[in-house]
């Protein structure tokens, strides 16, 4: 017959575990209790028979067996919880409160003996209660014996037993109890955690589990599952995203790469037009794609492995100086002053190959937008709190206020961006390597208005400082 469930749980098992150790334990505890009384009360009685039996053996000593006779006479006639018997030295008894000895063989050297002796109850009822006693011989051969009834010590201390066993029988029903009682609970929590898996493995990411607010580590397991459900639905539906949005942003450039492809094959069949223009031409719709492909790549290794990879500390200024020598003809050409401002003697603590890609588009997106005649300003400088701060200030047409939050999203392209070439993954790259490094990434207005452009855009990457 198949056990109910709450019996096996773990935590009942060990509340089963735990009881049967705690049992074991007060089954000593009780039996050192029993041995330790029971001996307490047995030595207590062999002293008091002992300092009897010298006090009737001094007797003896001073006066001979007419004193020790009389002096038995007396204390058998008082209320003294005393056992006597003197015998003659022809073993006849001479005096005492018992008829015969129970010692069945006697040497003559002192010797000790438990027996029982009978009474009567107020009802006239025969009962035997336990004693105990000594034997001697004394000096001129008579024989002496001294007991002691014990029948009221064994009573206490099968009272103080029974006690110990009543508590521990209660302390086991409540230990079980305990344990019934927890198991219920743990059940019902990881219940509720295994619901919350089961709907998760059949595809409810919105299930999430209960939090009671105890701070327990049911909380906290709770609180960790939550949020890697939250994690694992935002990456679902970034990817979901991700795929409606390559498949919206990539529709146009393949279109016309197939439509210039077919263009061209219908021209060359003619025996006019330019092929090798419209190779030229497909192989740069085609590096398009690839790029928008790469920096998708990009994103999800970076985002999959939670850190940057093949982290090596240098100082980000010779970093940037190299790709301020790329850019800076680049900006000559296109009529935009170029100027950069570098820290020497920083270091930090990443990836140099992403950093430099990240470095790479926040520069390629002010090239971008700037008009001729506005400025890019290129800053490495250690922040006040330590970090190392990389900051891309242009006079380009600026990003929103409102819209500075979403324009690090994949494929969010503002209005004014629709008709430039791009595929919305470039800021998205500089927020996923810098999330990655510890760090941030911060938007906010340029210089503001400089003739017919502006308000312009400074894009700050934040990088913690090196441990």
């Amino acid at each position: 017959m198949r056990l109910p469930r709450i019996f096996r749980t773990t935590p009942f098992r060990l509340t089963l575990l735990f009881l049967a150790l705690f049992a074991s334990a007060a089954l000593a505890f009780l039996a050192y209790i029993y041995v330790a009384t029971a001996g307490e009360a047995t030595r207590r009685t062999d002293q008091e028979i002992v300092r009897e039996m010298r006090s009737l053996t001094g007797a003896y000593d001073r006066a001979g067996v007419d004193a020790v006779n009389q002096s038995l006479i007396e204390r058998a006639a008082s209320e003294r919880p005393f056992l006597y018997l003197l015998l003659g030295t022809d073993g006849k008894r001479i005096s005492g409160s018992i008829e015969t000895s129970p010692v069945d063989k006697f040497d003559g050297s002192p010797t000790w003996t438990s027996f029982a002796i009978t009474d009567q109850n107020a009802r006239g009822q025969t009962f035997k209660r336990p004693a105990r006693g000594l034997q001697e011989r004394l000096k001129g051969g008579e024989v002496l014996f001294v007991g002691a009834d014990v029948g009221e010590d064994e009573a206490y201390v099968l009272k103080v037993v029974r006690a110990l066993w009543g508590a521990g029988g209660l302390v086991v029903v409540l230990g079980l109890s305990g344990g019934v009682l927890v198991s219920r609970n743990v059940s019902r929590s990881m219940a509720g955690l295994a619901g919350v898996l089961e709907a998760v493995n059949n595809g409810d990411l919105g299930a999430r589990a209960p939090v009671r607010g105890t701070r327990d580590e049911f909380d906290e397991l709770a609180q960790g599952l939550n949020e890697m459900l939250d994690r694992l639905e935002r990456s679902m539906a970034g990817h979901k995203h991700a795929g409606d949005a390559i498949a919206h942003d990539l529709r146009s450039p393949l279109t016309r790469l197939r439509a210039r492809l077919e263009a061209a094959y219908i021209d060359v069949e003619a025996g006019k037009g330019d092929p090798t223009k419209a190779l030229v031409q497909a192989l740069e719709d085609t590096d398009g794609v690839l790029k928008t492909f790469n920096a998708v790549l990009s994103i999800a290794r970076l985002q999959a492995a939670g850190t940057a990879p093949d982290p090596t500390v240098f100082d980000p200024g010779e970093l940037t100086a190299d790709i301020s020598e790329l850019y800076e003809p680049l900006c000559e050409d296109k009529n935009i002053d170029f100027a950069a401002e570098l820290t020497k003697g920083l270091q930090v603590r990443a990836n140099r190959e992403f950093l430099a890609q990240a470095l790479a588009n926040l520069l390629d997106n002010a090239v971008k937008y700037t008009p001729a005649g506005g400025a890019i300003m290129l800053r490495v400088r250690r922040r006040s709190s330590g970090e190392v701060e990389f900051s891309i200030t242009d006079t380009g047409p600026g990003v929103p206020e409102a819209d500075r939050a979403r324009v690090i999203e994949r494929f969010v392209r503002l209005e004014n961006s629709r008709n430039t070439s791009g595929a919305g993954l470039g800021l998205s790259l500089v927020a996923a390597v810098a999330e990655a490094h510890g760090g941030r990434l911060e938007l906010d207005e340029g210089p503001g208005k400089v003739g017919e452009s502006g308000p312009g855009l400074r894009v700050a990457l934040i990088l913690p400082r090196a441990a």
